[in-house]
């Protein structure tokens, strides 16, 4: 039931923007709780590089007097992966092209992001 839930909101998250390619969410500690990744995706692998990811900025955030962290952004010659907290337990992560508008995708993860920790 709550993983319906849960791919319910990524299927509503990926329908928002045809910018969106792939998306997952994430236990803190590394582990898929749904995703929408291409099948040539390791699944366990992003999972774990999510959750380090997180972990990191959490951390930098902190170390460098930034406040609360809100969000991992990762740009790359092919495009974006973008990582927020969902709640204290999970972390939404979401693979964009490189020509996409990142203040809508933003706005479309938060409130994904708020519905995930609603849920768990």
């Amino acid at each position: 039931m709550r993983s319906e839930m849960l791919d319910s909101i990524l299927n509503e998250l990926n329908g928002t923007s045809a910018d969106i390619e792939a998306s997952a969410i994430i236990s803190t500690d590394g582990l898929i709780m749904a995703s929408q990744l291409p099948a040539s995706m390791d699944e366990d692998r992003v999972g774990a590089m999510s959750a380090a990811m997180l972990s990191l900025g959490d951390r930098t955030a902190k170390e460098l007097v930034r406040g609360k962290l809100d969000q991992v952004l990762i740009k790359g010659d092919h495009g974006y992966v973008l990582m927020t907290h969902a709640g204290e337990d999970a972390v939404v992560t979401v693979l964009a092209k490189s020509n996409a508008k990142l203040g809508l995708i933003f706005l479309d993860v938060k409130r994904a992001a708020e519905d995930v920790a609603k849920l768990i």
